[in-house]
């Protein structure tokens, strides 16, 4: 057996440049920077700002943002479609109850189970996202220009969504 590897193995540029590396450090720099534009928004209550500004706010409690449905969702069905555990879910959940942006209730088809719903200050806090994620993605589209933002937007959705 030959003691000096293939070149191939020598150049790993490629562990830095591909496909599955680009997307994550370009969710990362989105869900920064909708982070930073909402410490900034007027409606977001002070103490939710103040809180997204020390860092204490970060990507992991935008996944409550992103996945709890309008009408409210049960932990379980809140993690999977998160992709986290039931108890990592539970975690951020008790920080968005004790923020006041989330609360538990009953369930109203199952008496056994609860329900996370959006409070007032929650509702205000989704408002602040969706227009921060409007304009993270109007600065997106104006980096890399409106055709290859609609390329990337299309491909994203197709590969996603498969």
């Amino acid at each position: 057996m030959s003691e000096n590897p293939p070149t191939t193995v020598l150049d790993d540029r490629w562990r830095q440049a591909h496909l599955g590396r680009l997307l994550g450090h370009a969710m990362r720099r989105f869900d920064e920077r909708v982070l930073a534009l909402m410490t900034h928004d007027a409606e977001v209550p002070l103490a939710l700002s103040n809180l997204a500004a020390r860092g204490q706010v970060g990507a992991a409690h935008i996944h409550i943002t992103r996945h709890l449905a309008l009408g409210g969702s049960r932990l379980t069905d809140l993690a999977a479609s998160a992709g986290m555990s039931k108890q990592a879910m539970g975690d951020l959940v008790d920080q968005c109850v004790a923020w006041d942006l989330v609360k538990r209730e009953p369930d109203p088809l199952d008496a056994r189970a609860r329900r996370i719903v959006f409070t007032a200050t929650g509702l205000l806090w989704l408002a602040a996202f969706r227009a921060a994620v409007a304009q993270a993605e109007a600065e997106f589209r104006a980096q890399v220009g409106q055709d290859v933002a609609t390329v990337v937007a299309l491909g994203l959705e197709a590969y996603a969504l498969a």
